[in-house]
């Protein structure tokens, strides 16, 4: 079986670069049967589904299989968005109980330091199963944290959080990186950076203030979108549109 790298990549050659973020502001009872439906209505302008604790806390393993199955039955794959960073023992039970539940690859969070981000992409990799990190968030705010001023290495040169998560992400060779939508300016600089070495996926899509366009154009490789489209009217043609503008950059 291919990499998930490959697998991803493969299907946005057909599909396109979105990836539906299957998002919710509300609690629903029925959650799973909804998700179902939005597999079976956007697959084919889509190459990928990016599940969040709004679907993963609800809903149990059983369902949540059921989920990862109906995306895979449509050529998708499916993204555990849970922001994983803790010690490499609890970080390998954790991907171990994604891959049961079908998921294709986990959104961790490089916080956890250089030496366990390096133990956990070997345990996925050696799954075929892909790791994309936290690089930098979309919401404004993030800029507080992720832009934070460090003194790193012994030459203690300075550089903001996301340069030294992209720095440790490209050295410990994952899959990808989040860099959010509303910052185009910092995805192009991760993506001078990265030199085609890993993708960049860009939430942030439409209701944050993201530009398609202008993500594209600055280096973002999928766009992860979640409740510009679920909370258009029409789904479908929101989905088909974005699905174009992806094809056209």
């Amino acid at each position: 079986m291919a990499n998930f790298k490959t697998r991803i990549k493969q299907t946005a050659k057909k599909k396109g670069k979105v990836i539906l973020a299957n998002d919710y502001n509300k609690f629903s009872t029925k959650l799973q049967s909804i998700t179902l439906k939005n597999i079976t209505t956007l697959h084919n302008y889509l190459c990928g589904i990016k599940l969040n604790f709004h679907v993963l806390l609800p809903l149990g393993i059983k369902e949540i299989s059921k989920i990862n199955h109906h995306a895979h039955r449509y050529g998708l794959q499916s993204i555990a968005d849970i922001k994983l960073n803790d010690i490499t023992n609890t970080n390998k039970i954790a991907v171990e109980t994604l891959w049961k539940m079908g998921f294709d690859a986990v959104i961790v969070n490089p916080i956890m330091g250089k030496d366990s981000l390096k133990q956990l992409t070997k345990i996925v990799h050696e799954k075929n199963k892909g790791i994309i990190t936290l690089c930098h968030m979309s919401a404004p705010e993030a800029k507080l944290s992720y832009e934070i001023n460090l003194k790193h290495g012994k030459t203690t040169k300075q550089m903001h959080l996301y340069q030294l998560f992209l720095d440790w992400s490209i050295s410990q060779k994952v899959d990808g990186v989040i860099v959010g939508a509303t910052f185009p300016e910092i995805i192009e600089y991760c993506k001078k950076k990265i030199n085609k070495k890993l993708d960049i996926y860009s939430p942030g899509i439409g209701v944050q203030g993201g530009n398609v366009k202008k993500v594209l154009t600055s280096g973002t490789d999928f766009l992860i979108v979640g409740r510009t489209i679920l909370n258009s009217k029409n789904p479908v043609k929101v989905a088909k549109q974005l699905q174009q503008l992806s094809f056209n950059e």
